[in-house]
C-alpha cells in the first residue's frame, strides 16, 4: 500500500471539507441520522454506528451543539425521510478503480446522478463487485504528528489494539481491523488524541498513475462532481495522484 497516496487522498478530502463546510455537515448529518435509527437508539454508549458517526463529525469540525440537534431530532421524528445505503463501482479515465457510497431516499434520482458522473469524463460505471475486490475495508485514524513523539503514539496504538501504523510526512495514519475500530478510537480519545480523521475506509490493495494531465484532469473533476451530489457519503478511489492534484 501506498501510505503517501493514502494521506493524499485523506488530505484532499479535508480541504474540500474546509472549503464547503455546509455541504459537508449536511452528508454528516445524515449520517447521524441513518445511525440513530439503524442503531435504535440516540445514546451513543449503547450505539457503536452513532459513535463511530459522532468522532467522524468532530474530525470534521461539526459542532457539538449541531451534532446534539441532529441526533435529538433523528430520535424525535419519526416520520422523517428514510436514508438507505448504496454502494456504486466503476472505473474511471485509465481504469482507475472507484466506489461510491450513498445513503439516498431516492434511487432513481442517486443511480441517475453516479452514472451521469461516471459518463462525463470517461468513466463507466460497473457491475457490484467490478472493483470492490481491489480494496479493502480498514479503520483509519490520522493524528496530526506535531508535539507528539512518535514512539509514544506508536505504542499507545498498538496497545490500544491497531494493526498497522506509519508515520508520513506531518501526521501519522493508525490502521486498524473494522472490528477493532472503535475500541482503538476510543482508547485513543480518552488518551486525549484528536484527529484529523477517523473513520473505516476502503483502502486499495495498488494504486494507479495517469501520465497524461488531460486525463489527470477529467479524473478529478469526476471525483469533484461524484463528491458534489449530496447523496454521495464518500468516494474511494485507487488514484496515485501527485499532491499537486489533490
Amino acid at each position: 500500500m501506498s501510505g503517501h497516496s493514502k494521506w493524499n487522498n485523506i488530505k484532499r478530502k479535508k480541504e474540500k471539507a474546509d472549503g464547503a463546510k455546509a455541504k459537508i455537515f449536511t452528508k454528516i448529518g445524515r449520517e447521524l441520522t441513518v445511525a440513530v435509527k439503524e442503531g435504535g437508539s440516540a445514546d451513543p454508549a449503547a450505539n457503536s454506528r452513532l459513535r463511530d458517526c459522532i468522532a467522524k463529525a468532530k474530525a470534521a469540525n461539526v459542532p457539538n451543539d449541531n451534532i446534539e440537534r441532529i441526533i435529538k431530532k433523528a430520535a424525535g421524528d419519526g416520520s422523517s425521510d428514510n436514508y438507505e445505503d448504496v454502494t456504486y463501482e466503476g472505473y474511471g479515465p485509465s481504469g482507475v478503480a472507484v466506489i461510491v457510497e450513498a445513503l439516498t431516499d431516492n434511487r432513481n434520482r442517486t443511480a441517475a446522478d453516479v452514472r451521469h458522473a461516471f459518463d462525463k469524463f470517461g468513466g463507466n460505471l460497473g457491475t457490484t463487485g467490478c472493483v470492490s475486490f481491489m480494496f479493502n475495508k480498514k479503520g483509519v485514524i490520522v493524528i496530526e504528528r506535531e508535539g507528539l513523539d512518535e514512539d509514544t503514539v506508536m505504542t499507545d496504538a498498538l496497545e490500544a489494539g491497531a494493526s498497522d501504523f506509519a508515520a508520513d510526512g506531518d501526521v501519522f495514519e493508525i490502521s486498524t481491523e473494522p472490528s477493532d475500530f472503535s475500541g482503538v478510537r476510543e482508547d485513543l480519545e480518552k488518551k486525549g488524541y484528536e484527529f484529523v480523521s477517523a473513520e473505516v475506509e476502503m483502502v486499495p490493495d495498488t494504486y494507479t498513475a495517469i501520465a497524461d494531465p488531460e486525463i489527470a484532469e477529467k479524473m478529478q473533476k469526476m471525483l469533484d462532481l461524484l463528491e458534489d451530489s449530496d447523496d454521495v457519503q464518500n468516494v474511494w478511489h485507487n488514484w496515485d495522484a501527485p499532491e499537486d492534484e489533490e
